[in-house]
Formats: C-alpha cells, structure tokens, sequence
C-alpha cells in the first residue's frame, strides 16, 4: 500500500487518539468544587435557620420536626423556609460553578449542562450532608437540645393521650362521691385501646362497652352518659390525629416546593458562576 493511501489513515488516526486522550484525562465534575458549594450551602442554611429561630420562624425546618399546627406552617414560615433555600443555593451554587475547573475544547452547551450539573450536585451532596450530620445541631439551634424528632412526637402523643384519658375520668360533680379512682394501670389500658381504635378509625363494641363500665364506676355517670362521653372524648381524640395529619401533610408539600425550588436555584446559580469564571479567565488572558 502506498504512503499516500496511508497518510490519511495516520491523520484520522491520530485526532482519533487525540480526542480520546482529550476526554479520558479530563473529568467532567470537578468534585473538590461541588464539595465546596455544598458546604457553603448548608452553613448558609444554618445560619439562616438561626436567625429564623430568633425572628421565631422556627415553626417550619428543613432538619427539624418541630412546629405540627396548621398555623404554624402558614405564609411567613413558607417564605422564610423559601427565602432561606434561595439563598444558600444560590450562594453554593455559585461556588460550584465559579471554583470548577476550566474545560478545554468542550461544545458551549456542554459547558451549561456541566455547570447546571454541578450547581445540582452541590445542592444534593448539601442536602444529605444536612440531613444526615448536621440535624441535631439544626435542633438545638431551634431550641430542642433535649430529644431528637422522634422523641418529640412520643412525647406530644403520650400528652395527648393522658389528656383524653383524663378527660374520660373527669369526676361529675353533681353526682355523689366516687371513692374508686382510675389507675395508673387502668388509665395505661385505656390509652393502648385508644391508640388502637384509632387507627382502626373506630372502638369495637366489646371495647366501647368495656370503657363506658369503667367510666360510669369510675365517675359517678349514668350509663347513657357514660357512653356519651366516652363517644365524644374518642370523636374528639380522632379530630385531633387527623387535624395532625393534615398539619403535617401540608408542612411536607410546602417543604417540598421550598427544596424544589433551591435545587433550580443551585443549578442557575452554578451556570451564572462558570460563565463569570471563563469570563473573567479569557478577559485576564487578553490582557
């Protein structure tokens, strides 16, 4: 074969291994940049969220479960929660874009959906490094140094429950004197079928006839009352759990929008940030 057939070969052959070369010796993320937006995402949180907690806005937290009332979670506390979720993305993700390094020979859209994808991950590396280190110092700054999320809502729902049972065994005073009380283990018992009719969303009638024996010894009430009032303080416990649900529901949606909307802004935030890095890189070049 002669060289002038071969000549062709070797130039393709050669910007072939050059363009591997080219995309094999550069990694597309440049991790130590993302690292860096993400933990100045989540210390700009952190600090906001103190500052939210002294404006009293702690109410709704990204790493706290505390607040659970309708009105808790309303408009001030979304913005807040929001506004917080704008600014440290925006901030980190700046940092992603702006500290990423430079890209040779890359195609300009490659070059946004680079500096989108990091602004992205930052925001998530933020996001778990937050939830998974940091929500007990979320915690405390909040003002709950004692026990964590879960304890927190067996505490509220162990004080929901001894106030319906209280409730159930409130002496009549217009009756004649009770001389039995209701005991620890009785009032124990009561709360574990309320529990569990609760979420069966109904008493069974063994345990409806059971509860108006003991209230009616107990209290000094007729029958009839008995059982009227043991159907009124469960109507009442069952409006409190779902009136909860719902709080909750409705503080997850807003969390989420919040959440959604810094990780759109984490992604802007990066590709603003790369473009002002090679800006100012060919600018410096020039000169």
């Amino acid at each position: 074969m002669s060289a002038t057939v071969l000549e062709p070969l070797r130039i393709v052959t050669h910007e072939h291994d050059a363009t591997a070369k080219n995309e094999g010796s550069h990694s597309a993320v440049s991790w130590a940049a993302v690292i860096a937006g993400a933990f100045v995402t989540a210390a700009l949180g952190l600090i906001l969220l103190a500052l939210g907690a002294g404006m009293g806005l702690s109410s709704l937290s990204l790493w706290s479960a505390s607040g659970g009332t309708t009105a808790a979670a309303g408009n001030g506390a979304f913005f807040w929660i929001a506004g917080l979720e704008i600014v440290a993305s925006a901030a980190g993700g700046y940092m992603a874009g702006r500290l990423r390094t430079k890209w040779v020979d890359v195609h300009s859209d490659e070059v946004y959906f680079r500096d989108t994808a990091h602004g992205f991950l930052a925001w998530c590396v933020a996001f778990v490094l937050t939830a998974g280190f940091l929500t007990s110092a979320a915690s405390t700054m909040v003002g709950d140094s004692r026990a964590g999320a879960g304890t927190r809502v067996e505490q509220t729902a162990d004080a929901a429950d001894r106030y319906f049972v209280d409730q159930l065994y409130r002496v009549d005073q217009t009756s004649a004197p009770v001389s039995a009380a209701a005991d620890p283990s009785l009032r124990s018992e009561v709360g574990t079928i309320f529990a569990h009719s609760i979420r069966q969303r109904a008493i069974s009638p063994a345990d409806k006839a059971y509860l108006d024996a003991t209230v009616a010894s107990r209290t000094g009430l007729s029958p009839a009352d008995a059982d009227k009032r043991v159907s009124d303080v469960f109507d009442q416990a069952q409006q409190s759990i779902e009136t909860a649900r719902k709080a909750a529901a409705h503080t997850l949606y807003w969390l989420f929008v919040a959440l959604l909307i810094g990780a759109f802004v984490a992604s802007g935030s990066a590709t603003f940030g790369g473009r002002e890095r090679d800006r100012a890189h060919i600018g410096h070049a020039n000169v």
